[in-house]
C-alpha cells in the first residue's frame, strides 16, 4: 500500500475523532443545566453512600429507607484508564453526574454516608471521598449529614497470610 494512504475501514473521519476524545468541559455544566430545567416543588431527602477505596470510588444516592437508588455513579464510568479510578477528578466527575439524575429527580438534600473498605482492609477512605462531597455540595444540596460507616471489627476472623506473614 502507497506511503500516506490507508483502506476505507482503518481510516478516520474528523467527526469521529472528536468524538472519540475525552470531552474538556466538566460534568457541572450538566448539573446547572438539570438545575435550571427542574425547579423542586418542594423538599426531598436522599442518602448518598459513597464506597471510596485507593482503586475506585462508588456513589449510589437512594432514598431515606435506602430501598430505591435513585442514581449511581463511579469513576470507571467516567475515565478510560484503570489507575485513574481512584482518583478524585473521577470521582468529582462521578458525583456530578449523579447529581443531575438525582436534581432530575427532584432531590433536594441529601445525608452523606461515607465508607472505606475496613475489615481487614484499611479503615481510611480513598481520596475521592472528599472530592464527591464538595463536589455534592457544589451542585447544589443542602447537606443534613455526614457520617462514616467503614465496618471497623470489634473482634474477627484471622487476617489472611498465616502465622509468618505473606511471603514475597
Amino acid at each position: 500500500m502507497p506511503k500516506g494512504k490507508q483502506d476505507k475501514a482503518t481510516q478516520k473521519k474528523p467527526e469521529q475523532q472528536k468524538a472519540s476524545k475525552k470531552s474538556d468541559v466538566s460534568l457541572e455544566v450538566e448539573v446547572q443545566a438539570a438545575a435550571q430545567k427542574f425547579k423542586p416543588k418542594g423538599t426531598r431527602w436522599g442518602v448518598a453512600h459513597i464506597y471510596a477505596s485507593k482503586n475506585d470510588t462508588i456513589i449510589t444516592l437512594t432514598d431515606l429507607s435506602g430501598a430505591e437508588t435513585i442514581a449511581i455513579g463511579s469513576g470507571g464510568m467516567v475515565v478510560d484508564n484503570d489507575h485513574e479510578e481512584g482518583m478524585p477528578y473521577a470521582a468529582m466527575q462521578a458525583s456530578y453526574k449523579v447529581a443531575a439524575k438525582a436534581i432530575e429527580k427532584g432531590v433536594t438534600h441529601i445525608n452523606i454516608k461515607i465508607r472505606a473498605p475496613g475489615g481487614h482492609g484499611t479503615k481510611t477512605p480513598g481520596a475521592g471521598a472528599q472530592a464527591v462531597v464538595r463536589a455534592l455540595a457544589r451542585s447544589g444540596f443542602r447537606i443534613g449529614s455526614i457520617e462514616d460507616v467503614t465496618p471497623i471489627p470489634t473482634d474477627t476472623t484471622r487476617r489472611p497470610g498465616g502465622r509468618r506473614g505473606r511471603r514475597v
